[in-house]
This record gives structure tokens, C-alpha cells and sequence, in this order.
């Protein structure tokens, strides 16, 4: 169960991951290693995954970003989305419902890139009947953070 404390650190470490344990304390009123203890916990259960850091794409050549929609073939094998995960520039795999099998974001260079790895990498899979790609022209928000204020009431 996560009570009211673990949903204010929970926004804190959203906020700002790399934030001392002895501010998060503070801001909590909790003793730093009562708050160390907690955070443990909730990383031992899974409530916290990880920590990123998050990267300006440009400088590494991959400013470009598409999401791709692959339509399966009706006898596709199981191993496809595998072998998707080791696509150039995939971020995030979604299976999805409808004649979709799958969504895929991708960061790559430009749109040379983009076209190879569509046509070299995904369209040459087995399993890949189409594909139907959109180009981010410009990203509004872009975000990993749960909504935790509407839960902890």
C-alpha cells in the first residue's frame, strides 16, 4: 500500500530524481533515513522503476522523431516484437489493438535514416505486412510522469 508520504516523495523524486534524500527529509518532515527506507521499499516493489537522465536528442544525431505503425501478417510469429526492440533508434514498442499490431517511437538522424531503417530493418522482418509512419514535426509535451495528485486524496 502506498500512503500519503510515499505519494509526496514519489512527486518530489518525479520532479527532480537527483534531489538529496536530506531535502526530500525536509520537504516530507521525516528523518533522512526513514525516507531512504521508503524509497528502498518502493524501489524493492517495483513502484519505482528506475532513474534516467534525459538527453537533447540533437546533439547525438537523432533529432528526427516518428512514431510507426506496423500491421502484422495474420500467421506473424511471436518473436517480432524482439526483434523490433533491436531497431535502430527505438525508444518505446506499444502491442496495440485493431489492425495495428504494434506502435513504435523512433529517434533517428533524418529522413535517410528514417527510410533505411524502415526499409532495411522493420519492412524486411518477417511478420511485417506494413508499415505507416508520421514524422513529429514538433513536440508539445513529452513526458514519463504519472498523474499522482488525483490518487493520494
Amino acid at each position: 500500500m502506498i500512503d500519503n508520504v510515499d505519494y509526496k516523495i514519489l512527486q518530489i523524486l518525479q520532479e527532480k530524481a537527483r534531489i538529496p534524500n536530506a531535502e526530500v527529509a525536509r520537504q516530507v518532515g521525516m528523518a533522512p533515513s526513514a525516507v531512504l527506507e521508503r524509497i528502498r521499499k518502493l524501489e524493492d516493489r517495483g513502484i519505482i522503476e528506475g532513474y534516467e537522465v534525459r538527453l537533447n536528442p540533437q546533439p547525438f544525431s537523432q533529432g528526427l522523431m516518428a512514431f510507426v505503425h506496423v500491421t502484422l501478417q495474420s500467421s506473424c510469429r511471436v518473436n517480432l516484437a524482439k526483434d523490433l526492440s533491436r531497431v535502430t533508434g527505438v525508444q518505446d514498442i506499444h502491442q496495440v489493438a485493431g489492425e495495428d499490431g504494434y506502435l513504435l517511437k523512433l529517434r533517428v538522424a533524418d529522413n535517410a535514416e528514417l527510410g533505411r531503417v524502415l526499409a532495411e530493418e522493420i519492412c524486411s522482418l518477417d511478420g511485417v505486412q506494413q508499415t505507416q509512419t508520421s514524422i513529429v514535426l514538433n513536440t508539445i509535451k513529452e513526458t514519463r510522469k504519472i498523474d499522482l495528485n488525483r490518487l493520494s486524496s
